[in-house]
């Protein structure tokens, strides 16, 4: 009988796997001193592969047309390009690219949350809500806040944390959830975003280039992406309800709800409810009208205008907005001085990140500048294209390099300029649409985008973890992040090749008027 009780007390085989993966990644040295290493590395692979060349066919930036490029790998220990570095050492990290969006970003977030409003938003809307409930629908808004690119990923870190928080669950578990989701909606989206018209007039260059004639407009993958967005929020949800509460050491700081709203809460909550009316109604002013003040020229509102690269500015104004009524009403708000300290204490708390920028900064920039990136993807492409695969087997093998090569360059519109002149032509010769070669390869760059450990994103989340963990819990690494993500990149191997190939069987429209095959 004891026997019996050790085997079924026994952690599953997944389980020991996330856990060795947890305890393999807590080697590596601390996210700042590994961004050391690897910016370290990348300057010893340029000198050892200094001169290495490819030469291909690529989409030009500004959809002009195609054109031959060859690339040879930069010896980086170079006088003039240190004497570079050194006098731009200052604008190297502040252009990076999470800096400025994760600073205002906080501001804004932490504002409203350590003013009190999520806190009594969760308990007046969702504490009685079923947790499944609750998790499906904020996988649905994190998968669609990716629109908002950068600011959508820092905004669902942000909020799974302050909602899981908020209702007396792991804020880890909910930091980790959000990230995650976020990451999907690369494949997955209700709404269009801007990389949709980057990544559709790159296909369109390569396709034009070789004279393949096929409906081309970043609509052209959007039926699958609204499937795709209930698919991961499903997939999403079932990793964070079912998997992770049982690979997670890390309890978190978790608040004792008293699910009675204070008359002070409610007031405060009656002045964010006004407060939001009218700012709706603001956005609908400036968004609604043909001419207006967010609107392109033209009247264009969606994929891209200025609102849809205002999105971090709305953002910020709303949470002030949401925060500042809220805590007036409630009393947390009772003085002037009240009101930057609280911001500020949301910045305070993502200092770790900014530290871990600086390095981050440098191997980014060095990793670009010795161009080690675009060999790896070329010879990775070339060698996909000699063994001459077909149908399924070759979409999904396009799948897995673009997965693979995911963990190395983690820029997904950068991977689309260098494949998509080799493997658009190349689909378009066994009769598949440059419409389904995108989406092959917006798949794979959506499987791996959690665990990608060049990914500048790792950190921050690992900053908003830290601002729950308990002192009594183990150090957070990266090991730990990265066994808290690996799932949830599983899952999304699991649903997304299958529904991948079975749209291939049934032969079901990408978008409007773009299809399979050609």
């Amino acid at each position: 009988m004891s026997n019996q009780t050790d085997k079924s007390n026994r952690p599953s085989g997944f389980i020991r796997f996330i856990n060795g993966i947890e305890v393999l990644g807590n080697k590596l040295p601390h996210p700042f001193f590994l961004f050391c290493g690897l910016a370290v590395l990348a300057l010893i692979l340029s000198v050892v592969f200094a001169g290495t060349s490819v030469s291909y066919i690529a989409a030009a930036n500004d959809g002009s047309g195609m054109k031959e490029v060859t690339v040879s790998v930069i010896n980086l220990l170079d006088r003039a390009y240190w004497q570079n570095i050194t006098q731009n050492f200052v604008k190297i990290y502040i252009n990076f690219a999470p800096l400025g969006v994760v600073m205002v970003m906080m501001f804004a977030i932490g504002f409203a949350q350590d003013s009190g409003f999520f806190h009594a938003f969760m308990k007046r809307t969702l504490l009685g809500a079923p947790p499944v409930l609750v998790t499906f629908v904020l996988a649905v808004v994190c998968v669609c806040a990716n629109m908002a690119s950068n600011a959508g990923i820092i905004f669902s870190a942000t909020i799974g944390a302050a909602i899981f928080a908020s209702l007396g669950r792991n804020p880890l578990i909910g930091a980790v959830f959000g990230y995650a989701a976020s990451h999907g909606g690369f494949t997955a989206n209700l709404m269009l975003s801007a990389d949709d018209v980057l990544q559709s007039g790159i296909t369109e260059s390569a396709a034009s280039g070789m004279g393949i004639d096929a409906p081309i407009n970043p609509m052209y993958n959007y039926f699958f992406m609204i499937c795709a967005t209930f698919v991961i929020a499903t997939a999403a949800t079932f990793v964070t309800e079912k998997v992770l509460p049982k690979t997670c050491k890390y309890e978190g700081i978790q608040q004792e709800l008293d699910q009675s709203v204070s008359p002070e809460e409610h007031k405060g909550l009656r002045n964010a409810l006004i407060a939001f009316i009218v700012y709706i109604a603001l956005m609908l002013f400036l968004t609604v009208p043909k001419n207006a003040f967010f609107r392109t020229d033209d009247g264009a509102l969606v994929p891209q205008s200025p609102f849809t690269n205002s999105v971090v500015f709305i953002l910020f104004v709303m949470f002030v907005t949401l925060g500042t009524a809220y805590g007036i009403g409630a009393g947390t708000i009772k003085k002037q001085a009240d009101f930057p300290k609280l911001m500020g204490k949301g910045l305070a708390d993502s200092i770790s990140f900014f530290v871990i920028a600086l390095p981050s900064a440098l191997f980014i920039q060095f990793f670009n500048d010795s161009k080690l990136a675009n060999i790896l993807s070329v010879n990775g492409a070339n060698l996909l294209k000699n063994l001459n695969f077909t149908g399924i087997p070759l979409a999904v093998s396009f799948v897995l390099l673009s997965t693979f090569l995911n963990l190395f360059m983690t820029s997904g519109s950068s991977k689309w300029l260098i494949l998509a002149p080799i493997f658009v032509p190349m689909f378009a010769q066994l009769g598949f649409s440059p419409a389904f070669t995108n989406l092959c390869y917006r798949i794979g760059d959506t499987m791996t985008n959690p665990i990608a450990p060049i990914n500048y994103y790792l950190p921050i989340v690992l900053g908003i973890m830290n601002q729950y963990k308990r002192q009594q819990d183990p150090e957070l690494g990266m090991g730990s992040l990265i066994s808290m993500t690996l799932p949830y990149s599983i899952a999304y191997t699991c649903v997304l090749l299958p529904m991948l190939v079975i749209w291939m069987m049934l032969n079901l429209p990408l978008g409007p008027g773009a299809t399979i095959y050609l």
